[in-house]
């Protein structure tokens, strides 16, 4: 069932970088693997950490592209192994995409792989201050 948008209304023109932007939000937060925190560390700076449990650092890509983050698992072909006999298999072993869409100005300071936990840090640095003088002319006659 498709529902309309706010954004398709005629009176709204020139908004469709809005609606792209709340259609991937919607189709990010729809997404339950892996699991993840946000966390607010004051000063605008975020950090998201993502549970991947059993990735190797070769294993994740983080990227920014228009901005929007994206983080990837991806998982070596195990399936089949004769030696992987489980009696219960509870630890997801499937690769992943999560993405967010990141305000303007955000910028991703780094990312980091401990315990399992995968920290990637943003920031919003101030931004310059900038004055510029405007001439004034006069007009002669």
């Amino acid at each position: 069932m498709n529902r309309p948008v706010l954004f398709d209304s005629p009176f709204l023109l020139g908004f469709e970088h809005t609606r792209s932007l709340i259609e991937r939000a919607a189709k990010a937060a729809a997404e339950s693997y892996p699991p993840y925190n946000v966390e607010d560390r004051g000063d605008g700076d975020i950090r998201i950490t993502l549970a991947v449990a059993g990735f190797s650092p070769e294993q994740l890509e983080v990227t920014v592209e228009d901005r929007q983050l994206t983080i990837a698992g991806r998982r070596d072909d195990q399936a089949g192994r004769a030696e992987d006999a489980y009696l219960h298999r509870g630890i997801a072993a499937r690769g992943f995409i999560r993405s967010f869409v990141l305000a303007d100005g955000m910028v991703v300071d780094g990312a980091s792989l401990e315990h399992g936990l995968l920290h990637i840090d943003l920031a919003r640095p101030e931004p310059e201050r900038r004055i510029v003088k405007i001439p004034i002319r006069t007009e002669s006659r």
